[in-house]
Formats: structure tokens, C-alpha cells, sequence
């Protein structure tokens, strides 16, 4: 969340509506109509053709005389009459870019505006980039969107296009580039990239049920996302109860005992214990098959299975077994009755219900597999000011089924979406056989689809109460902050830097990003120290701050990383007077004298600035003294792993690292087997040998190499 998107914070940074729709021709949208629109082609591999680049007026600005998001820290009017000039085109543009929409090619493919800053503002797609791109600056335009596409247009001073092959790629390409540059007038799913997921890594003898946040081609059996870490560890700690199975990371290999004991789960019967082989890995691997069925709410198949095992345990008179079966299938069957929707039996669906708010919006997303309502998850959006709510629904079906795992052949809609044929078109390649939208028109669904708008709106407006006192809490502070330093307006964007080492090895810098008071981890950074011998803190500084700045303004070597290493608001420094005049070098000679920059001293937890000796000394019962410790202590969290990760490897790699034919399994094995690389030293040939995955050549050559 950003803060001023609120009408009542306008004053700190207008943020605007969302971005413009796509043209599509709207096509009516009922329960049980096909809603494709002609098209049969299947989807080509996304790829990419062609990717070409005008940069209009405006560069990123060596100083501070542009702030952040362009412009100044005054407030500004949205009512504004925006720039105009005597071209074609209603809408005022530079020369350079008028050439750049004369030249557009009437082709599919994704567009990316960059302001003047170089910032990705908006991301669109388009069946015709030439007719799609070129609307934006001319006068037909539907009164409903003039002030959002305004909001766009003003900021504007650089079009690139990427082509594809057809629209479908063009949508899969939108949605990877929205999640990666998060463009300030784009939908999108709010913490898009710690969306959890179920892992079974069928590539194991013994698969493991985990949970993950990383969605990845390594042969394992993906479920979710779900909306929470908590949505997955529920769902997780009822199949553990029916199903145990091993969570753990040692390698278990079918016919070899990996441990002299099992663990605690073991005995409280949360796992079987394929460590001491006592589940073989056919058992093992019927079990995970049952997670499998019970996960994509196959209920009913798992009943019937576990149903033959009882009969036939029954049969042979093993009757323990038979009842921890029936056990099993009764508690099966309660949670199938809470979860049974009479109206929907035999039904696959999801019902996306939405609710909105300011420039926020949830969506409630019920999952219906086989008449059970497997899934109620809710997922919140931004950017939403202004967007029509056909466009945040499109937004939210792309983002979401472009990373799902299960997707129904029915998707309900609370109203038809314009481009509803390209949105089934990506979900058939996703799924690889037709899934329609459909607006649900009387009955238990359109009940149920009032349900989901319903739950929707109430955990939108808990929510938007979180939202407000944490926003107010943290607009006070930067306010603070920003008239402790003398800023001319609140530092948006703060960057924190820390070195960290002991006695002078491995030397490690920091850079924590905190956007608007909060961390935005993806724009972290780390660095080695490469120039500074020993303990010297403040050429460390230097190195770290002359390599991140260099990178930010060297715009033609690597223009899409620096692109992503905006400037910030405030750079804080941990240190004192010394490291702060080291610091201040540094900018001056990258020509950032406006640069604010402070100190923050851990004695008296003081602020110290370039040229003034007195320091800032913040009340300690200070919000903003609050969010510079924050980010301090961030930093130094930060740069004290990565020293001790660094370390680490350092220590372990000693004659481990140097063994022939010894990768990271083999390494994990011995390691786990003896503990230490002089117990392998010590231990005879044929112990070695034992290791799972050694042998007795290996062995040999493995204590040939420590003893030389």
C-alpha cells in the first residue's frame, strides 16, 4: 500500500487511477454462454519478436531539484489542465514520442510508459499496438476515463513495445512484467510475490509435504496459491492428521535406514518414519497419492479407497489397521459435510466475488471442486482508483490463474469483462482443455456469488481500518523526520546503509529500501567489499555508496538495471560525523550534492548531517526516531547475515569442498553420518563406503585426499 492514494492525503503524493483497459469490444456475458470470440488458434510459447525503444523528453535527473515520482514535493491538483502542444494528437507530446506513434506496428503485443525518471508507470497489452497506443494521446476518449487516462498520459515521456505472436501471449507477457517492474497505475494483487503454496516433491523415494513460496519446474506437485501462510498451514495440519507424512530435509533413499532414530513426529504418529524404514515406499507413496485427491478436493475418491483398505484389513483380520482406517474415513466425511454445497453437487467452479474501496480492492474467491467448497480465500489489490470494475477483475483473473494450479472449466464473474474471449483463451492454455466465464443470473449462484461481494467488503473495510492507523502513524513520522532534517517534504524513499565484519574479514555492505515507511525487501541489496583492506569502516562506506549511485546514474551500461535502482528521498548511514563526511565524498563526487543524507549514531541514537555540527536529537518517544531505529536495525540484520552466510562458507569449506567427486548430497550425507571433516579423516574405508551414495571407490579416493 502507498500512502496518499487517499483523497485526504493528496497533499503528501497524488498517486492517480489506474491504467486504460484494452480495446476489446464488449460482448455480452451470461451464465451458460459461450463467451469466446472466435478465435481457435492455440496459444504459440510465449516469446518475444521484436523489442524496440524511443525515449522522449526528460532524463533521470542528476540532482535534487526533480523529486521522486517527478515534479516537486508541492501538492498537486488532479484537475489540472495537462500539458499540451500544437500536434495532432489532443494530448501533449514531444516530438520524439509523436515519431514513436507514427511508427507503432498494427501488431499484438505488450506496451511499457516510463516517466521521466525512467520508472514503469503503466503496463498494457493490445491486439493492435499502433490503435491501442495511439488512443491515449487523441481526443476520443469516454468521458468516464478522461481524468485516469490523463493521470497516465501526463506523466509519459517514453513508449517501448515487445511484439508477440498473438494476444494470449501478450497477456502472459503483462502479467509477468506488472509483477516484476509494479507499475504505479497497474491492478495488481497486493505481496504478488509471497503468495504461499502446498510442495510434494513427488521426485523423492519418499516425498515430502512442505510449504513453499516458490512456484518452480522441479518436478514436484504444486497446490494453491493460497491467500496466506495461515490458509496453508490449516490446510496442512488437517491432512497431516489423516495422512502422516515427513516434513524433514535429509535424504531418504528407498532400502537404507538414513537415521538411528526417528524424530518426535514420529511418535506422536505425524509421520510414518521412511528415516528408519518403517513404511515402505510403496505405502508411502499410496498415502501421498490420497494427499494428492484429498488437496484437489477429490473427497469422495479418498472415502472409497480408504473404505477397500478397511474391508480388506478386516478381511485378514487386522483389525488395528481397520480401525485406524475407519478413523480415518469418519473424520474424512465430517469435513466433507461441513464443506458440501447441495446445490452444486458434482459442480467444478470458482465464484469471484469483489469489493472495493479508495484505491483498494478485495476479491473473494470460493472454490468448488466436486460440489465441495474446498477454498475461501481472499486476495487484495492496489491501483485500483478509477479502474472500471471489468478492468480489476481481468487484472485479478490474469495475475491469479497465470500461477494457480487447479483451474475449474467454470469461472463466475459478478458482471461481463470486455475482453472476456482473451481471458478464457489464457486460461484454456493454462489449463490445456476450455474454461468459460459466466455471470451468474438467479438462483444458489447468484446467492452464493452475494456471499462472496458480501465477505469481500467486510474484509475490505478490516482491512482499510488496519490501513488508516498504520498509515497515519507512519505519515506522522515521515512528517517528523522530514522537518527534523530540514527535507523540503517527506522522505518517500529512504535508503539505509551498514557494513559489517569482524577483524577485518569478510567485509559486507548493506542497503535496506523502506517505500513510505514500510520495507520494500525486493529492492534490498548486498555488497562484497572489494577495494577495502582490513577493518576500515569508512572506505567501506565509500565503495558501497560509489558502486550504488555509479550503477543508478551510468544509464547506458545495463539500462534495465539501472532503471530499477531509483533515487531515494534520505540516505541514512550507521555511524557518526566520520562516516557521514565519508559519505558525503562519495555523492559529491557522482555529482549528488543535493542528496539528503544523514547519520544515525548509535551512542545517543543522534542524527548528524554533512557540515553541521550540532546533531538532530529525535524525543524518545518519537515516531520518526521509531523508523530510522527500524531501519538501522534492518540494516544491520541485513548486512550481518550475509557477513555470516560468507563466513560460513569460508569455515565449511576447508577439505570438504576439496574432495573428489563430493557434490552438496554427497557432502549433506557425510557430514550428517560423522559431523565433521576429521571424524571422515579418522573413520575407516569401509564406514565411508557405508555413507548413501559413496561406494567403496569413492571412499578410497575421499580418505586418500583428507590424509594426504
Amino acid at each position: 500500500m502507498v500512502l496518499g492514494r487517499r483523497p485526504d492525503r493528496a497533499a503528501v503524493r497524488d498517486k492517480g487511477g489506474a491504467g486504460a483497459q484494452g480495446d476489446h469490444a464488449g460482448r455480452g456475458q451470461h451464465e451458460g454462454q459461450d463467451q469466446r470470440d472466435g478465435r481457435s488458434e492455440k496459444p504459440a510459447h510465449p516469446g518475444i519478436l521484436q523489442l524496440a525503444r524511443w525515449t522522449g523528453a526528460g532524463a533521470w535527473p542528476g540532482s535534487r531539484t526533480t523529486a521522486r515520482h517527478g515534479g516537486s514535493y508541492s501538492p498537486r491538483l488532479d484537475g489540472i489542465t495537462p500539458r499540451r502542444a500544437s500536434l495532432p494528437y489532443d494530448r501533449g507530446v514531444t516530438p520524439d514520442l509523436q515519431a514513436t506513434l507514427k511508427k507503432l506496428p498494427d501488431r499484438p503485443g505488450v506496451y511499457l510508459m516510463r516517466d521521466a525518471r525512467g520508472d514503469v508507470v503503466y503496463v498494457g497489452k493490445a491486439q493492435s499496438l499502433r490503435s491501442r497506443v495511439r488512443s491515449y494521446w487523441q481526443k476520443a476518449t469516454p468521458i468516464g476515463e478522461q481524468h485516469r487516462i490523463r493521470s497516465v498520459i501526463d506523466r509519459v515521456v517514453d513508449v517501448e513495445y515487445t511484439l508477440t505472436d498473438s494476444i494470449s501471449e501478450a497477456l502472459l507477457l503483462e502479467i509477468n512484467l506488472v509483477k516484476r517492474y509494479r507499475p504505479r497505475f497497474n491492478v495488481r494483487l497486493k505481496d504478488d510475490k509471497s503468495y504461499p503454496y502446498i510442495k510434494i516433491t513427488k521426485t523423492d523415494d519418499f516425498p515430502r509435504v512442505e510449504r513453499t513460496r516458490k512456484l518452480v519446474g522441479d518436478g514436484s506437485r504444486y497446490f494453491g496459491p493460497y491467500a496466506s501462510a495461515s490458509s496453508v498451514d490449516e490446510s496442512m495440519n488437517l491432512v497431516r492428521r489423516l495422512f502422516p507424512f515427513r516434513t524433514c530435509t535429509i535424504d531418504i533413499t528407498d532400502g537404507q535406514r538414513a537415521l538411528a532414530r526417528p524424530c518426535l513426529l514420529f511418535h506422536i504418529k505425524r509421520c510414518q518414519g521412511p528415516c528408519i524404514e518403517a513404511v515402505s515406499k510403496a505405502e508411502y507413496g499410496a498415502q501421498i497419492s490420497q494427499i494428492e485427491l484429498f488437496l484437489e478436493g477429490r473427497q469422495e475418491s479418498v472415502v472409497k479407497a480408504l473404505s477397500a483398505d478397511m474391508a480388506a484389513a478386516s478381511a485378514t483380520m487386522d483389525y488395528e489397521r481397520a480401525a485406524t482406517l475407519r478413523d480415518k474415513v469418519r473424520s474424512i466425511e465430517r469435513t466433507m459435510e461441513s464443506q458440501k454445497m447441495a446445490a452444486f453437487k458434482r459442480t467444478e467452479l470458482d465464484m469471484v466475488g469483489l469489493a472495493r474501496q479508495d484505491n483498494q480492492a478485495a476479491i473473494q474467491l470460493f472454490a468448488i471442486r466436486n460440489g465441495q467448497l474446498v477454498g475461501r480465500d481472499v486476495f487484495l489489490l492496489d491501483a485500483v482508483r478509477e479502474a472500471p470494475d471489468e478492468e480489476v477483475l481481468s487484472s485479478f483473473l490474469l495475475q491469479y490463474y497465470a500461477r494457480a494450479t487447479s483451474i475449474p472449466p467454470q469461472v463466475m464473474v459478478p458482471c461481463p469483462l470486455p475482453d472476456a474471449g482473451d481471458v478464457e483463451a489464457f486460461l484454456a492454455s493454462r489449463r490445456g482443455s476450455p474454461s468459460r466465464l459466466a455471470v451468474p443470473q438467479r438462483g444458489e449462484k447468484r446467492e452464493l456469488m452475494a456471499l462472496a461481494t458480501r465477505n469481500a467488503g467486510e474484509t475490505l473495510a478490516r482491512e482499510q481500518a488496519r490501513w488508516m492507523a498504520d498509515e497515519g502513524k507512519t505519515l506522522g513520522a515521515l512528517e517528523e523526520l522530514a522537518e527534523a532534517l530540514g527535507l523540503p517534504g517527506p522522505p518517500l524513499r529512504i535508503e539505509c546503509y551498514d557494513i559489517s565484519n569482524i577483524q577485518g574479514s569478510d567485509t559486507v555492505g548493506s542497503m535496506v529500501v523502506f517505500e513510505e515507511g514500510k520495507p520494500r525487501t525486493g529492492e534490498y541489496r548486498r555488497f562484497k567489499i572489494r577495494t577495502v583492506q582490513g577493518s576500515n569502516d569508512f572506505a567501506s562506506h565509500q565503495e558501497v555508496l560509489r558502486r550504488r549511485f555509479r550503477r543508478a546514474k551510468d544509464g547506458d551500461e545495463g539500462a534495465e538495471e539501472a532503471l530499477r535502482w531509483a533515487m531515494p528521498d534520505l540516505v541514512i548511514i550507521d555511524g557518526g560525523k566520520g562516516q557521514v563526511s565519508a559519505a558525503k565524498e562519495v555523492l559529491d563526487e557522482l555529482g549528488l550534492h543535493d542528496l539528503p543524507l544523514a547519520g544515525l549514531a548509535k551512542e545517543r541514537e543522534e542524527l548528524f548531517r554533512p557540515g553541521i555540527a550540532v546533531p538532530v536529537v529525535l524525543p524518545a518517544t518519537s515516531s520518526a526516531l521509531y523508523l530510522v531505529q527500524r531501519l538501522r536495525d534492518e540494516a544491520h540484520r541485513f548486512a550481518i547475515t550475509y557477513h555470516r552466510d560468507l563466513r560460513s562458507k569460508r569455515q565449511t569449506r576447508s577439505a570438504f569442498d576439496d574432495l573428489p567427486g563430493v557434490g552438496p548430497k554427497r557432502r549433506r550425507a557425510l557430514l550428517r553420518v560423522f559431523g565433521s571433516a576429521k571424524r571422515v579423516r579418522e573413520a575407516p574405508v569401509e564406514q565411508i563406503a557405508a555413507v548413501p551414495g559413496i561406494g567403496a571407490a569413492l571412499a578410497a579416493r575421499i580418505k586418500e585426499t583428507l590424509e594426504a
